[in-house]
């Protein structure tokens, strides 16, 4: 039986999943704020406190952390630790009902476009002069900036247009005044997301403005870095690469998800290219921007995918030598095109595959950063950690990328702060470096 508790106006945020979620959230807790709560964000819980979970639910690994978040928080709401537990986000959007019969210490479930719903139950008001304004999770020099919502890509294997509906791009003038609003707060790294950000502005107008974007976006005063990510390859702008080539504070950077490289497995993930495309796109990019980072993602074990498969996309990433890359076995996602087919390579192989894809961009990261040592870079102060102070280059973006450890010993650098960094040293996905 659950313990009676006493109202509160302390509410704490728990976030999970990717970026878009944390802006998400970030802007639900600046409503909160504004309508007189005490906001925390993933903050030990307290007595009484309102706990709302912004939930994933993209693959099974992300959906199983959201369900024994929301298990956890249950058990502390039945107990009476808690007054009140919400659930929101991807996975709510997705399985609200299942949810709903399944786990009954949850007081209201909620889907990703619920937020003015969310408030009105806490007898909050969504507040349209807000639009645009957040709660910052991140440490305030950097912040992500999400462009549109929603996907119209078909891509067989995803399930995100089920839960954030079709591609809507923000106009360009909202976005530059979230990012005046976030210079203004002393932000000065920008992390452009979307769940499409190349498709950006065929909606509202009628062609890919993205290009145009990022120029505007460049003379906001007071960002000194602008990061592209998740640049679908099939339609690529390629008027993006002048102004990144041209523009010193958009980053020689770009995270562009490839998913796959043989043919056959392109083809019914509906992806709507070839590796001979792929191949030609990523040339190009290197030609159009000297010295461009390319991280990409990718798929392993997908239906179908033969040994044949596995080692045509082995040797497309041990030919292109990416930057940085990332790769996720299989998800069978329930709705998607995908879901019709067999789920026929086991879950050993699919994980073997990972696991020899990183071994050999493990190689190709570790030559790369070898090639530093003796360079000097310009690195963002994220963090002190130990003996270290943690950075990143403009080729690096947070969580996901390299960073630069600079050794503290008699030195103070302050986080946010640009330093000129000489490389000195150098591993698999770290440098070391001392200041100039």
């Amino acid at each position: 039986m659950r313990t009676k508790s006493t109202r509160t106006n302390r509410i704490n945020v728990v976030t999970l999943g990717c970026s878009k979620n944390v802006v998400d959230s970030e802007v639900m807790m600046g409503q909160l704020q504004a309508n007189d709560f005490e906001v925390a964000h993933e903050a030990d819980a307290q007595t009484d406190d309102i706990v709302i979970i912004n939930t994933c639910g993209f693959i099974d690994n992300a959906k199983q952390e959201s369900i024994d978040t929301i298990l956890h928080f249950a058990k502390e709401r039945e107990q009476g630790k808690i007054h009140k537990l919400i659930v929101t986000g991807c996975l709510s959007e997705r399985y609200k009902p299942d949810l709903e019969k399944e786990i009954a210490d949850v007081d209201h479930f909620f889907g990703t476009r619920d937020l003015p719903l969310l408030l009105n139950t806490l007898g909050a008001d969504f507040k349209h002069e807000l639009v645009g304004e957040r709660m910052l999770t991140t440490p305030r020099h950097f912040a992500y900036l999400k462009i549109s919502e929603g996907c119209d890509r078909p891509c067989s294997f995803c399930a995100i247009p089920l839960m954030r509906g079709n591609h809507v791009s923000k106009p360009m003038e909202q976005l530059e005044e979230e990012a005046r609003a976030l210079a203004a707060k002393g932000t000065k790294e920008l992390l452009i997301i979307a769940q499409d950000s190349t498709y950006y502005g065929l909606d509202l107008y009628k062609e890919r403005r993205l290009a145009e974007l990022l120029a505007r976006l460049s003379k906001v005063e007071g960002i000194e870095w602008i990061k592209l990510h998740y640049a679908f390859p099939t339609g690529f702008p390629m008027d993006v690469l002048d102004v990144m080539r041209d523009t010193p504070n958009i980053c020689k950077y770009i995270d562009i998800p490839l998913q796959h490289a043989a043919d056959n497995v392109l083809k019914s993930m509906r992806r709507g290219t070839t590796l001979a495309k792929t191949e030609e796109l990523i040339a190009s990019i290197r030609e159009s921007v000297p010295g461009i980072a390319i991280r990409t993602t990718l798929i392993s074990g997908y239906p179908g995918e033969t040994e044949e498969d596995h080692q045509t996309l082995v040797d497309f990433v041990r030919r292109n030598r990416f930057d940085r890359l990332g790769v996720f076995t299989y998800s069978h996602e329930e709705n998607t095109h995908a879901y019709g087919l067999v789920d026929d390579v086991p879950a050993e192989t699919k994980q073997d595959r990972v696991d020899e894809i990183m071994a050999v961009q493990q190689r190709i990261s570790s030559d790369i950063n070898q090639q530093k040592i003796g360079q000097e870079f310009k690195v963002l102060i994220d963090r002190k950690e130990g003996n270290y102070y943690v950075g990143r280059t403009e080729f690096d973006s947070p969580e996901v990328d390299n960073e630069v450890l600079i050794e503290a010993k008699d030195l103070y650098l302050r986080q946010g702060n640009f330093v000129q960094v000489r490389i000195t040293d150098a591993g698999e996905f770290d440098l070391f470096g001392i200041p100039v």
